[in-house]
């Protein structure tokens, strides 16, 4: 077994807060105009939610998930814990209202374009601290090897980052968008993943790669910053502690272009292109020393793209797991975009969530 293995016999516990739902999906030929009527050509219900998705996945590769949320007592709140609970995630910690209603999204996916339109409901009522009493929270932790947070139930994920950094448990982070309460959040985080618009619009920054500085430079504990760019694959920037007697000094965008020069664009498998230790310098912004890597998206043939549904929380889990597992980062971007590429194959967050022993993850899990 090799070094970037986790034995089986270990118990790799992770704790998430964050969101669950039910997804009603239905696929279109094309979506359609104002006021128009079609009909969908295939329908699905399944489990959603950011936290959730990314639990699921990690579940499925391995890892041992509990959740922290809140649904009803209702048909979509049964639903979602029996559905958790059959992918081997712990829902003991979600808290079960009697009032209310939990939370749905209805999905349109556009077989044409193969975008996808969201329409959320949220729940109600939101999980709030006092419903996450302290030997409960103690419980969750007991153990934990990360905390994943997806930015939603804002007061509690708030709790459980103070709590997880007095224990030394690392935090990931999935930030997707500006929300209440995140600019605490972040400020706790170790490793951060980064919806494509999210480095620019929090740090005001003209280009993706000063934002990552800037990132850099504003979060003294994280320790990288992925964002992610669909099809596009990812970009992330890792902290170096050692500069190194012959760090060279360059600017950030410079170095990006010249690592996309370098992609190979002949081959539809994920690939990893990475600097060494460099003084990246944003011009307005400051100098941080660090690793830049260009993270490729796996070429998926038109005939076998379903739906994007879920794509970055499956790229999430996919992570959490290669920090656990002791992946180089190298490694770990090319696993998240295999796993992202094999949900894309399937209607739906999680249905084509691939399993530890799915022969399409054979080379990274010997």
């Amino acid at each position: 077994m090799s070094s970037d293995s986790i034995p089986e016999n270990q118990n790799l516990i992770l704790l998430g807060c964050g969101s669950v739902s039910v997804d009603l999906l239905a696929t279109v030929a094309a979506y359609p105009e104002p006021d128009e009527k079609i009909r969908s050509t295939s329908f699905k219900v399944e489990g959603g939610g950011n936290a959730a998705n990314a639990l699921t996945c990690a579940a499925r590769l391995g890892l041992k998930p509990r959740l922290i949320s809140k649904v009803a007592d209702d048909t979509h709140g049964r639903a979602i814990i029996d559905e958790l609970q059959a992918d081997g995630v712990d829902t003991s910690f979600l808290v079960v209202s009697k009032e209310g209603a939990s939370p749905f999204t209805y999905i349109i996916v556009d077989s044409q374009t193969k975008s996808r339109t969201c329409i959320n409901t949220p729940g109600f009522p939101e999980l709030l601290p006092a419903e996450l009493p302290e030997p409960t929270l103690l419980s969750a932790l007991s153990g934990a090897r990360i905390v994943f947070l997806d930015g939603r139930l804002h007061e509690t994920a708030l709790v459980v980052a103070h709590e997880a950094v007095r224990k030394n448990i690392p935090i990931l982070m999935d930030a997707e968008r500006l929300r209440e309460g995140l600019d605490d959040l972040i400020q706790l985080v170790d490793y951060l993943i980064c919806a494509t618009n999210f480095p620019q619009v929090w740090t005001g920054a003209t280009t993706i790669p000063k934002a990552l500085v800037s990132m850099i430079l504003r979060l003294p504990k994280v320790k990288f910053v992925i964002v992610t760019l669909g099809k596009d694959g990812c970009i992330m920037l890792e902290r170096s502690a050692d500069e190194g007697p012959s760090a060279e000094e360059v600017d950030v965008d410079r170095l990006l272009e010249s690592l996309e020069m370098k992609r190979n664009r002949s081959t539809h498998i994920p690939t990893c292109i990475s600097s060494p230790v460099m003084k990246l310098q944003a011009e307005g912004t400051g100098t941080v020393c660090g690793r830049l890597y260009v993270g490729t998206a796996e070429n998926i043939p038109q005939s076998e793209l379903i739906d994007t549904t879920g794509a970055g929380d499956a790229f999430a889990g996919a992570v959490l797991y290669a920090i656990c597992a002791n992946f180089s980062r190298e490694k770990m971007l090319h696993f998240a975009a295999t796993v992202a590429a094999a949900k894309c194959r399937a209607l739906g967050a999680r249905s084509g969530l691939p399993h530890h022993k799915d022969p399409r993850l054979g080379s990274f899990m010997q």
